[in-house]
């Protein structure tokens, strides 16, 4: 939905009759407005999740929610580019809020020595997952007459649209499906005792309390903090390759089906790679891995400049699978190293928030950019400068100081 099948789909039908480059203009401030909501809201979900021990229920809710809003996607028709942006507003908040609470279970799931090889396994098993979810959508959007769907010439734009309208729903019951083993087997962390004024304040207003007090804690662990903004930064490379490949893509004349197909690609070469980050990072330590895909985002960013063919699309799809899942699996246990597990959902609460600014940040320059020039490519030079700038700040980060200071703390509240 995020990167592959809607912002085309966005392009084509909901925007229809808008020029390209103002269709990718609509997309791209949708997708700003979804994660700055998701990007305030965060930490003080996370604060809330630590305090009631709620942080499954809470990424039922947001799993619902969004679950909700992709299925409703299916009632989109021609010209209808508001009610699509609305949806895709609510089905950001919806994932993205999970996210919160999805990756704040990762240091109680997870040993220390361990949460490297998790959290790229976990990376790696998703990418196999949609990489064959969306094989499966792309085959029912080339073939639908082997489905049993309208296809041919002489058909209603409704009957032209329901292959890809009807993957809208199986995404969103592959999403709640999938996500049954961890309600089922993964156990609920115990929330952090109140102390007798946030007692007094109740579990809400203590969160909101708490959450100054955490955010200036943070600040006291200082590698976690430099290694959040480090990520802010180069994370929004990576998060606007991510949401602005296909519809710029549709943009410059990209067939579809070649679109599709290289972000199935993506996924599956994803795979090997996101374990063989993990292999990579036992071997040289997490941070130099991680210094591996910064170098080759920032060669993939150069090359997309001059990008003109469908073979292109392709070569630049398998470089972004390669390192796409190490990069964002590797900085998120990097992160969990170096928070107190018993602050996991506050400090993940700040991750998710510094993450979904990454993913404001590129698209509103894309928005900015198209403004200024008309054109799309030239936000694409912009997107070196945060693999540069993000490298930098990672690389005064002091890993060892960092897991030395988490652990203490951990020591002091036990």
């Amino acid at each position: 939905i995020v990167t592959a099948i809607f912002p085309t789909f966005f392009s084509a039908v909901a925007a229809e009759g808008l020029p390209p480059v103002e269709a990718t203009f609509r997309f791209s401030l949708a997708t700003t407005l979804g994660l700055t909501i998701i990007a305030v809201l965060s930490p003080i979900l996370g604060a809330i999740a630590d305090h009631s021990a709620a942080k499954k229920r809470l990424l039922g809710a947001f799993l619902v929610f969004g679950a909700s809003a992709v299925a409703s996607m299916f009632f989109i028709q021609h010209g209808q580019w508001v009610f699509a942006a609305v949806l895709f507003i609510l089905a950001n908040i919806g994932v993205n809020g999970s996210f919160v609470f999805y990756d704040s279970l990762l240091p109680h799931v997870a040993a220390p020595d361990e949460m490297d090889r998790v959290s790229t396994a976990g990376y790696a098993l998703g990418y196999l997952g949609g990489g064959l979810f969306l094989v499966a959508c792309l085959a029912i959007i080339l073939a639908p007459a082997a489905f049993g769907l309208p296809s041919g010439e002489g058909l209603s734009p409704s009957q032209a649209t329901l292959p890809t309208r009807i993957t809208f729903i199986l995404t969103a019951l592959w999403w709640a499906g999938f996500s049954l083993p961890l309600f089922r087997h993964v156990p609920e962390p115990p929330g952090r005792a109140l102390d007798a004024e946030e007692a007094r304040l109740g579990a809400v207003r203590a969160s909101f309390r708490r959450l100054g007090h955490t955010f200036r804690k943070l600040r006291g662990y200082r590698q976690a903090f430099l290694l959040l903004l480090a990520f802010l930064i180069y994370n929004d490379g990576v998060g606007t390759i991510i949401r602005m490949a296909a519809i710029y893509g549709e943009e410059i004349g990209i067939t579809r089906t070649t679109m599709i197909a290289a972000i199935a690609l993506v996924q599956f070469v994803g795979v090997p790679f996101a374990y063989l980050f993990g292999g990579l990072a036992q071997r040289v330590g997490t941070r130099p891995a991680i210094f591996v895909g910064l170098a080759t985002y920032l060669g993939i960013s150069l090359l997309g400049y001059f990008m003109r063919s469908d073979r292109d699309f392709i070569l630049l799809a398998v470089l972004v699978g390669m390192v796409q899942g190490g990069v964002q699996a590797l900085s998120r246990s990097l992160f969990a190293s170096m928070i107190p597990r018993h602050l996991s959902g506050e400090f993940f609460g700040f991750f998710a928030v510094f993450e979904k600014f990454a993913g404001i940040l590129g698209p509103a320059m894309f928005s900015v950019a198209i403004m200024l020039t008309g054109s799309s490519r030239a936000a694409l030079l912009s997107v070196v400068a945060f693999f540069l700038v993000g490298g930098a700040l990672l690389a005064r980060v002091d890993v060892g100081e960092g897991q030395r200071r988490a652990r203490e703390e951990e020591q002091a509240v036990a």
